[in-house]
């Protein structure tokens, strides 16, 4: 598997935990417990990661020769809770 790959592997590990931590964790104690400062700092690490992962997505596909409908599928991935385990194991793995 080509470092590429595996970089954006990482990431798109990184970018869906920090999600799940937002919506799972971040978002009950800001409007549960009202603990608001919760969300900016998740929400920071979650944005971050989020164009980090995009950028990746980019150079995956030129480097790679992607079809743009896997890259597609890569976007809508990283909006979809649990969207970039499952582009992993079905698409990446198989790269």
């Amino acid at each position: 598997m080509s470092k590429s790959i595996q970089f954006f592997r990482y990431i798109g590990f990184a970018e869906g935990l920090s999600f799940l931590i937002l919506l799972f964790i971040a978002m009950p104690l800001k409007y549960i417990f009202e603990v608001p400062l919760a969300v900016s700092i998740v929400g920071a690490i979650h944005g971050g990661l989020f164009i980090i992962y995009v950028l990746t997505i980019l150079y995956v596909l030129t480097e790679h020769k992607w079809p743009l409908k896997i890259a597609f599928l890569a976007g809508i991935a990283s909006i979809v809770p649990f969207g970039p385990f499952l582009f992993d194991a079905r698409i990446l793995r198989k790269s």
